[in-house]
């Protein structure tokens, strides 16, 4: 147990690594913010492709194997990482990080198959905690490695901690006792990485190349044939990497929807608020934060949105599921808009993202439970599976997305964007929760919309997670 929570607290760390250090990144390696944000969403991607083949590998004889292995990737991603002096090397070091975000899963099936079942529950919830304590930690630590030496000594310690967890396992963690396993789509895996990535990079680049130019649509146009194509070959397999049939459910359809809309959501706030409170005064707004402060102005959103994760079961069970996740919504909505009308002070940041903890908490608390009670018995875990994914993807979208509106209100030479770009990032985050709200509702499941003392069980360790930046298996 103690090895498969230091796992979960590697991992979740690894994942801070990223938004409040964009701005120190642009300036180590002399690039935009705008190009300096597709380290973060590299990462994201990676992880979102990652987490489906390491759950797949995580039911089957393969497990120990791929938790080592997958943590030498993660390993080797921090020197590289920490070595680049170039963008594009950068890139690469963070995507073998990236990988290391489908790990949560991985070490839940091994709490679930080497622990005693009455043990096992609390285990995984153990873990669930341990992500979002180690992401609520990891941003001012990684925040005050970058301050007291550099970015990329921030990126080798993720290294460090990597590399001893490889350790842990090789002299603590048993073999699976699983003898099969569904067969893994690996051309699944390939198509719909090629697809995703195909359309981030329109996303991401639209502003600079021109959303019109024969680049960018031929971006989007490379992203709908493969991602088609991806589509027919899941509904084709017999066991697909991702279980497409789900979306019949309506309930389903509506919580997947919105967990992309939440995702994009997500980090489009993470990344305007770490950056806007670096930015320094001299250019008319910012607070000269230090990358520090920048972590901490997120310790609220990790705090509060475990707090509220455990205040949601009681509230749908008296106002409904989907009500929790239109309200949520609309918290997220309302923090947006308020630093965007009100950013003179420092601690309007830090106030803005304890309401966004709130929101995100009551969100990704309430989809894990509604899905569950809207498919039969034998299909949650393909359903929810399925949302792991999507809600990833999201986080990616909302990577890219941010960076293209951010590169808009770029102007020559300037090593930062626009006060406009922020407050439209925030503005057009704050209108996809509202959508996000609408599709809540209209959406809404008939019959029973209550949760079960399991849906809550659910619901608390994923919306931990998702405050991470991880899935749950």
């Amino acid at each position: 147990m103690p090895v498969l929570v230091g796992v979960t607290l590697v991992v979740s760390i690894i994942s801070s690594l990223g938004a409040p250090l964009l701005p120190a990144v642009a300036s180590a390696l002399s690039v935009s913010l705008s190009s300096a944000q597709w380290s973060l969403t590299a990462a994201l991607l990676a992880g979102a492709v990652a987490a489906p083949v390491l759950g797949r590998l995580g039911d089957g004889p393969h497990r120990r194997g791929a938790i080592i292995v997958t943590l030498l990737v993660v390993t080797v991603g921090g020197i590289v990482a920490g070595a680049a002096e170039t963008l594009p090397l950068l890139i690469v070091g963070r995507v073998l990080q990236g990988i290391g975000l489908g790990l949560a899963p991985i070490a839940m099936a091994a709490a679930r198959d080497h622990l005693p079942a009455e043990r096992a529950a609390g285990v995984i919830g153990l873990l669930s905690v341990s992500a979002a304590a180690g992401v609520g930690a990891g941003y001012p630590i990684s925040g005050l490695v970058a301050e007291r030496f550099d970015v990329h000594v921030a990126f080798f310690f993720g290294a460090v901690l990597s590399a001893g967890a490889v350790v842990a396992c090789l002299l603590v963690l048993p073999g699976s006792r699983a003898t099969s396993t569904a067969p893994l789509d690996v051309p699944g895996a390939a198509l719909g990485g090629l697809g995703v990535v195909a359309l981030l990079i329109g996303v991401g680049e639209g502003a600079e190349w021109g959303w019109l130019s024969p680049a960018v649509l031929g971006c989007f146009a490379l992203a709908a044939v493969v991602l088609a194509a991806w589509v027919r070959l899941q509904l084709r397999r017999q066991s697909p990497l991702v279980d497409l049939r789900q979306l019949r459910h309506r309930a389903v359809l509506g919580a997947d929807l919105a967990a992309v809309l939440l995702g994009i959501a997500l980090y489009m706030f993470l990344t305007v608020v770490t950056e806007f409170v670096q930015t320094p005064s001299r250019v008319g707004f910012g607070f000269d934060a230090s990358t520090l402060v920048a972590g901490l102005c997120l310790v609220p959103f990790s705090l509060v949105s475990l707090a509220a994760s455990r205040l949601v079961g009681p509230l749908a069970r008296r106002i409904g599921t989907a009500a929790v996740m239109a309200i949520g919504s609309l918290a997220i909505a309302v923090a947006g808009a308020f630093f965007a009308l009100d950013h003179g002070a420092l601690w309007e940041a830090f106030a803005a993202m304890g309401v966004l903890g709130v929101g995100f908490g009551f969100t990704f608390a309430a989809i894990p439970g509604l899905i569950a009670r809207s498919v039969p018995a034998g299909e949650v875990g393909s359903a929810m599976g399925f949302y792991q994914v999507v809600r990833s993807i999201g986080f990616s979208v909302g990577s890219a997305l941010v960076a293209s509106v951010l590169a808009a209100f770029e102007t020559g030479g300037a090593p930062f964007p626009g006060v406009g770009g922020y407050t439209l990032g925030l503005w057009i985050a704050a209108a996809i929760c509202i959508l996000a709200a609408l599709v809540a509702l209209v959406f809404s499941p008939r019959g029973r919309d209550r949760p079960t003392p399991e849906d809550e069980r659910r619901a608390r360790d994923d919306a931990e997670l998702a405050s991470a930046g991880l899935a749950e298996g």
